[in-house]
């Protein structure tokens, strides 16, 4: 099954490209352009057959950063929706994940593209990092990662400049891994029932299995406070930013601090728990989450950080997310204080 798999994937971008490259026996090409992925100018990202662009309710905070998502699927398969919600990907799937900041003009300028890949080999998820060049016309494989100096726009439209950080591909497996497996992280179906995208594919017929979608979970959006209370819109934030490394089997799991978004009980939580290996990273506190004042809490202090060594998450940004912290710091306020 796999070795079909594996040739029509080889194949199946020819409308993308007029010479589409034959994908190599690891899965991964030394330029983006190689994969068809897109067709026309490539930083149009704009998709060829079988690439479908995706959005996520509550996405991972990376420097203001713009992000344009995408699974490829090979030809004739399809998504399957699991008992658990989650989204079985079939062997041959590439992720995309673009990164673009906005300049002082509002023009988006591509700095990565980062591919997951689940490999018709061995059925097991491979990650793989692109860097773009300086005149937008191709991102080349990119192992090592790269500092960029850049200056940005925020969402308030403020500048800022930083030095964006490209990660390595070990850093990737750091976020990526769980219980030594790596997996994709974002691209639940939770995560996914947004926009009616769910819905969208299951009548394409490229998701099998979906029951009524009034039955599948919906992730609170972090920035909606019109249709979520601050508990929901916190919980998802942490989930998303924090829970890959703070859950059971992630790279955080010796911290005892489990941040999932259905995670209760409080101590996991961080409430009145002491840290376990902050270091000069706890500020001198002493307890994660201290409830109704932030300004004692050690989750709060490290979000609000760009420090290294003291900086939570450790990866994927630079800057502090002013939004984020603050969503935090409400969240905190109204947890009830213990007697």
């Amino acid at each position: 099954m796999r070795i079909v798999i594996a040739l029509a994937w080889i194949g199946m971008f020819a409308m993308g490209c007029s010479q589409p490259a034959k994908r190599p026996a690891a899965g991964f090409h030394d330029k983006l352009s190689d994969y068809g992925f897109f067709t026309g100018a490539l930083k149009d990202l704009s998709p060829a057959a079988r690439v479908h662009l995706y959005e996520l309710a509550t996405p991972l905070f990376s420097d203001y950063t713009v992000k344009k998502r995408f699974i490829a699927l090979p030809e004739g398969s399809t998504m399957r929706y699991t008992d658990s919600s989650a989204l079985d990907f079939p062997d041959g799937t590439y992720l995309i994940k673009n990164f673009a900041y906005r300049d002082s003009t509002g023009r988006e300028i591509l700095l990565e593209t980062r591919l997951l890949h689940k490999d018709v080999a061995d059925g097991k998820w491979k990650v793989m990092n692109y860097k773009w060049n300086a005149e937008q016309t191709e991102a080349e494989k990119w192992i090592t990662g790269a500092q960029v100096p850049i200056t940005l726009t925020d969402d308030a439209g403020q500048r800022i400049s930083t030095h964006y950080q490209i990660p390595n591909t070990n850093d990737c497996k750091r976020c990526h891994a769980s219980a030594g497996t790596l997996i994709p992280i974002g691209p639940k179906a939770r995560n996914l029932n947004y926009h009616g995208q769910l819905e969208k594919w299951a009548t394409a017929g490229i998701l099998q299995g979906m029951p009524e979608i009034g039955k599948v979970a919906k992730f609170p959006v972090w920035n909606d406070s019109a249709h979520y209370t601050i508990n929901e819109r916190a919980r998802a934030y942490l989930d998303v930013n924090c829970a890959h490394c703070h859950t059971k089997g992630g790279d955080a799991d010796n911290t005892g601090l489990f941040l999932e978004y259905g995670q209760e009980a409080p101590s996991r939580l961080g409430i009145l728990k002491g840290p376990v290996s902050a270091g000069n990273g706890a500020g001198g506190m002493d307890y994660d989450v201290v409830p109704g004042d932030p300004a004692a809490s050690i989750l709060h202090f490290r979000m609000n950080s760009s420090e290294p060594g003291t900086a939570m998450p450790e990866l994927a940004r630079t800057i502090t997310h002013r939004e984020g912290v603050d969503l935090i710091a409400a969240w905190i306020r109204q947890l009830p204080k213990t007697p």
